[in-house]
């Protein structure tokens, strides 16, 4: 009997990717063969590396939910200490930033985003994008015929939206997160397996590849803001897959800026060593404020009644943990050279109610005070309104300059216990209980219909919104917490409040009102809690299937 010796042999293939979604017109502009091989190359080189860094992010939140709580890293104290290195900063057209618009890419919106005066387009393909086949394709479709001038749009009532600004924004994209997949994209690796494409390199190569030089030929750049980041190793993938992609097409390193959100608890603690990895590519750093009120939530929500926070409407930028964690972001950024971006109020016009769109200006107005006093260098608006308001306030601070990069914050003290010092001395209400389960409900009824960016009771709300309300909800429940009448919240007082909103709605033939309860129910009453609502939504009603 012979024995065999040395490697084993394996089975490989050749990476390939497989379009698994319908094909529409035009979407053969987008899913070219060459726009194919690059996401192949994509997802074979840093597939892998993208599935490492999500088992690490469920590693760190089963450490903090067992009761070890985030610090300052000890092995990238160096990095911090080290007063030499700076950031790449601003790339053309993004050397002011005051204000900066953000929303989804169909063609309405894009134009309109485009005419709006703002310095910077947020185009949106992440949580204001609800992920259908048709909005990611479509979206990158706006996007391309924009950046050439191209673009027109005319709505189902005939009127005809076109690009009349003579200055538009720069457009800074934002791709999805690293834990969404794309399943209607299928990835098969050298060994065979099959897997649905990684959303964040699908919304990336796509835009990228199509429009990196026609934006270079415009005098701006291919820009990204890199949403959902827990650690600087994820932003060290990131910045690889920069690195590869520019020398794929044959441009400088360094031609690609990103700005990052910080906008997940343990990224708070990574400020620097995140801006380090990147500093070849990044222009600055964004407080996503919405976002991180749910990651602490998130991570938090088993440790007890200590932790748990009230309302929504009572979690402001000027709480403990809140505050703490603006000001060593603006800290960070300038002592680095970047740019400390602030974030969204959810504070919206409307145009039929003058006095809604008073408290919406005043609310606006106060936030923008603040941020720009704090040295913010710009900051987010949901709706072209907004945009003489915010500008106002930032201008008023920064006059002629195009930023305050050189307000340092010296004084500036920020320790571990005061990124989640929350508590806020504010108590639970109905109304609050109520308007969590109302606005989660009718958010994932729209974003099942394909809308990302909702108005709701003159509010934006987005996918981070309505992660707040229903883990709140989760966390209410399993910490035993009452509202201030004394009112257990329950389970069962849930559903019963989940049977009264559906009562509410203005309900539709086709509407998703009771698709988005099994939904909420699922994210906010289950035992279980999803890192994300939109995982098993996508999941069960947005993969077309044959």
């Amino acid at each position: 009997m012979r024995t065999r010796t040395g490697p084993i042999p394996t089975q490989t293939h050749e990476p390939s990717i497989e379009i698994a979604g319908r094909l529409a017109p035009r979407y053969d502009e987008v899913l070219t063969p060459e726009a194919l091989a690059f996401l192949t190359e994509l997802h074979h080189r840093f597939g892998a590396r993208r599935h490492d860094r999500l088992a690490d992010r469920m590693r760190r939140r089963f450490e903090i939910g067992n009761g070890h709580d985030p610090q300052f890293r000890d092995d990238t104290r160096h990095i911090r200490e080290d007063a030499e290195w700076k950031v790449a900063g601003a790339g053309p057209g993004l050397e002011d930033r005051r204000v900066e618009i953000t929303g989804p890419t169909d063609p309405k919106m894009t134009i309109n985003a485009l005419n709006s005066g703002a310095k910077v387009w947020l185009a949106d393909q992440e949580d204001a994008t609800s992920p259908t086949w048709k909005n990611v394709i479509e979206g990158q479709l706006s996007l391309r015929d924009a950046i050439r001038g191209e673009l027109s749009h005319t709505s189902p009532e005939g009127k005809r939206y076109e690009v009349t600004a003579t200055e538009t924004p720069t457009i800074v994209m934002r791709p999805r997160g690293w834990h969404l997949p794309e399943q209607h994209i299928r990835f098969t690796d050298r060994t065979g397996r099959t897997m649905a494409a990684s959303g964040s390199l699908v919304d990336f190569g796509l835009y990228f590849f199509h429009n990196a030089e026609q934006l270079i030929a415009n005098g701006r750049g291919p820009y990204f803001y890199i949403a959902k980041l827990e650690s600087s190793e994820e932003a060290k993938l990131w910045d690889d897959v920069f690195t590869f992609s520019e020398q794929y097409v044959g441009i400088p390193h360094g031609t690609i800026r990103a700005t990052v959100l910080i906008e997940t608890l343990p990224a708070a603690f990574e400020m620097e060593e995140i801006l380090f990895e990147l500093r070849d590519h990044i222009a600055g750093l964004n407080a996503g404020r919405w976002d991180y009120i749910f990651s602490i939530i998130k991570n938090y929500r088993g440790r007890g009644a200590r932790f748990v926070l009230p309302d929504r409407s009572e979690v402001t930028m000027t709480v403990p943990f809140m505050r703490a964690y603006t000001e060593l972001l603006v800290k960070t950024c300038h002592k680095r050279g970047a740019f400390a971006i602030g974030g969204m109020s959810a504070f919206i016009p409307n145009r039929r109610d003058p006095e809604v769109t008073e408290r919406a200006f005043e609310k606006v107005a106060a936030d923008k005070k603040r941020e720009a006093g704090d040295g913010f260098d710009g900051t987010w608006v949901a709706h072209p309104d907004l945009i003489p308001v915010a500008r106002a306030e930032f201008d008023a601070v920064l006059g002629d300059r195009p930023n305050q990069l050189d307000r340092q914050r010296p004084k500036v003290e920020v320790k571990a216990a005061d990124l989640i010092d929350v508590h806020i001395g504010r108590p639970i209400t109905t109304a609050g209980v109520h308007g969590n389960v109302s606005v989660a409900i009718r958010y994932i009824e729209a974003w099942l219909r394909g809308l990302g960016a909702v108005a709701i009771d003159n509010l934006m709300e987005d996918a981070a919104t309505a992660e707040i309300s229903r883990s709140q909800v989760w966390q209410w429940i399993h910490q035993d917490r009452t509202t201030e009448d004394g009112t257990p919240i329950t389970r069962e007082s849930i559903e019963a409040l989940v049977t009264q909103v559906l009562a509410e709605a203005d309900r539709r033939e086709g509407d998703r009102f009771d698709d988005a309860a099994d939904i909420f129910r699922e994210v906010a009453l289950g035992q279980d809690f999803p890192a994300f609502l939109t995982l098993p939504a996508y999941a069960k009603y947005l993969v077309e299937t044959d």
